[in-house]
């Protein structure tokens, strides 16, 4: 076991400057003091490291041998400082992150691809899961950060929560039920035509059935889906009208592929958060992506 390791670098410095007084120098003590360390490592070893010179001192054939180990972990240190300062500067590292998959493709994937424009070193793990799924990732330690959908329940005074992008459900429809768009219309006039709706056990179907719950009613669909884009596939093709997030139907919309169907009590709108573990620092690299999108800079706001 190693005691003491202020006298390997007494000893290292000593043996590269070749001089007692040097190593003092170097290291900031006494000459005194550099000469009591390596006699209390010569002890330790029990055999003479140096023998003097009338220029100062020399390695004997037993002091080679241990400087020939102490230089390699003396580099081993400088090159992990080295590592260390370049995380810090963004040049190397890596970035776990949770989202689900509209989530990830249309909010998390501008950022990281502008992080990587700037960072281009950095790399990136994304794990696919539901809100409450990556939660649980991020309590387990195996992701830095989590983009979720707020709000999520139940609450865990674990987890630190940064709302970010305002989220607005709506109805859409494909040419089949486009005459549903003219006007906006009650939520029970529309439940009267067949529903496509995400699988339950997202915290976006979750908000969508208490919406329905609040006005008296429940949502029974025909067809459920694993993912907001399939939602908006299987309702240009006619299947029914599907609930998706406005914000990332945008071209469809424009292009006629779908239409808005209104309701006269609207969906609330909602929030995306970016999620994190209380009193656990971030990476340099994570920390600076969370400011980004905190901060919207890759302008899909």
């Amino acid at each position: 076991m190693v005691q003491n390791l202020e006298w390997y670098r007494v000893f290292y410095f000593t043996a590269r400057a070749g001089s007692l007084s040097r190593a003092a120098e170097e290291l900031f003590i006494t000459q005194p003091a550099v000469t009591h360390a390596i006699k209390q490592l010569e002890a330790k070893l029990g055999g003479q490291l140096f023998f003097r010179t009338s220029k100062g001192v020399k390695l004997t054939a037993e002091g080679e041998v241990l400087f020939k180990y102490i230089e390699q972990a003396y580099h081993f240190i400088l090159n992990g400082e080295r590592k260390i300062a370049e995380m810090h500067q963004l040049d190397d590292g890596e970035i776990k992150v949770g989202a689900g998959d509209t989530l990830c493709r249309h909010y998390l994937l501008p950022y990281l691809q502008s992080f990587h424009e700037t960072y281009p070193n950095i790399k990136f793990q994304v794990t696919n899961r539901t809100t409450p799924e990556t939660v649980t990732l991020l309590k387990e330690g195996k992701i830095d950060l989590g983009i979720v959908n707020l709000p999520f329940q139940p609450a865990d005074p674990k987890v630190e929560v940064r709302e970010s992008r305002s989220i607005e459900d709506c109805f859409v429809a494909g040419a089949r039920y486009k005459h549903l768009a003219e006007r906006p219309i009650p939520l029970d006039t529309l439940l009267r035509h067949p529903l496509i709706l995400l699988e339950r056990g997202s915290s976006s179907r979750a908000y969508l059935d208490a919406f329905a719950e609040r006005q008296g009613t429940s949502l029974k669909p025909e067809i459920e889906l694993g993912s907001i884009d399939l939602l908006a596939d299987f309702a240009r093709s006619g299947f029914g009208i599907a609930c998706v997030i406005k914000d990332f139907i945008q071209p469809e919309l424009a292009a006629g592929q779908l239409h808005e169907i209104r309701l006269t009590t609207p969906i609330p709108p909602r929030r995306a958060g970016i999620v994190t573990l209380k009193g656990t620092p971030l990476s340099a690299a994570s920390r600076q992506l969370l400011e980004m999108m905190l901060d919207g800079q890759h302008g899909a706001h």
